[in-house]
């Protein structure tokens, strides 16, 4: 895959984006395999396209092999080419993904996942710019900087024998850490009403909806385990179920059955009609109003809880609280609740 008109979305900027940002800047002005490292969706793949293009290469082709998406079989001939006869179905001459990025940048996404007898020719390309087609002794010459990303621990694979100590070192020239979002603080907001604006103007909306403080607040508490990626998809969702102007909650799990039966064997009494009884037992022996009111809180929250087989989600669908709300009272009785379970 290449291209000679980017369309790059390097939105940032917190101090941990923009120190990436040039980190990344200087990287790409010396020809030399660099490694991007990070969590999923934190965007991997679009650092290496900003990586090719700005560095001396971005006139030729970038080239992309995700090597996750390939059976282990299958990646030598993706990545070498291969000859007619080599094997079967093979009734031509095929270039692999090396010699179509001659002269650019070859992208290999996942690369923990290749082959170590494949790995020992890409060191050969690395040490020497040759490699010989599947199925042919014709050695062929390629001019071609690697980048390489991974959500692996490489190191640990190389420990293990799962990757060639001799090609780790080779390729990691330069090694750069993508921050999560949850370490870009004050991104969230940014890329969220850059995502809005996106999906309202493919919907066809005049306006773009905005978010509700309790929303923002939303999106500075999430940990964003998806990081990127997954606020895209949050936000998104969002847009298109929004009826008005503003975006009130954000849904960060669409698997919430609202049909859902609460489990065998739990009873069906919700806490605001649990027996008078057990109340007064909690409050007994209460001091203050407000130790009281706490420890009717903390009690409404563990059997909720329980009832929901502690799902915090559905926990907070069932008190009709939104997520935010219920992480605030949790958070304020997380001791209480430890000791209760």
């Amino acid at each position: 895959m290449s291209s000679s008109s980017p369309n790059i979305d390097a939105l940032g900027q917190s101090e941990a984006w923009l120190d990436f940002q040039e980190r990344l800047s200087r990287a790409a002005a010396v020809d030399r395999p660099v490694l991007l490292v990070g969590e999923r969706g934190t965007g991997k793949e679009l650092a290496a396209r900003r990586l090719h293009y700005l560095s001396p290469r971005w006139s030729a082709p970038l080239v992309t092999l995700n090597c996750a998406a390939l059976a282990p079989s299958l990646i030598e001939s993706e990545l070498f080419g291969y000859e007619p006869g080599a094997f079967t179905g093979a009734g031509a001459r095929r270039h692999g993904r090396f010699e179509t990025a001659e002269g650019g940048t070859l992208f290999l996404d996942e690369l923990g996942n290749i082959p170590l007898e494949v790995q020992e020719k890409i060191l050969r390309v690395v040490e020497y710019g040759v490699f010989e087609r599947v199925g042919g002794s014709e050695s062929v010459q390629v001019d071609a900087r690697i980048a390489g990303a991974t959500n692996t621990d490489l190191p640990t694979q190389a420990d293990a024998g799962r990757f060639m100590r001799d090609l780790l070192d080779r390729l990691s020239f330069e090694v750069l850490y993508l921050p999560p979002l949850r370490a870009r603080l004050g991104d969230a907001l940014l890329l969220a009403t850059h995502f809005a604006a996106r999906m309202a103007a493919e919907l066809g909306r005049k306006d773009v909806p905005s978010f509700s403080e309790q929303a923002q607040e939303q999106l500075d508490a999430y940990p964003w385990p998806g990081n990127v990626r997954e606020l895209k998809n949050v936000v998104e969702r969002a847009v298109y179920r929004a009826e008005g102007p503003s975006i009130s909650e954000l849904c960060f799990d669409p698997f919430v059955c609202p049909y859902e039966a609460l489990p065998a064997g739990v009873s069906k009494t919700t806490p605001d009609t649990a027996p008078a009884s057990a109340q007064d037992a909690d409050t007994a022996t209460a001091t203050t109003f407000r130790e009281a009111v706490a420890t009717f809180e903390a009690r409404l929250l563990h059997q909720a809880l329980q009832t929901c087989q502690f799902n915090q989600r559905k926990t907070a669908k069932f008190l009709g609280l939104t997520y935010h709300q219920f992480r605030g009272l949790y958070r304020k009785h997380a001791a209480r609740l430890e000791l209760d379970q």
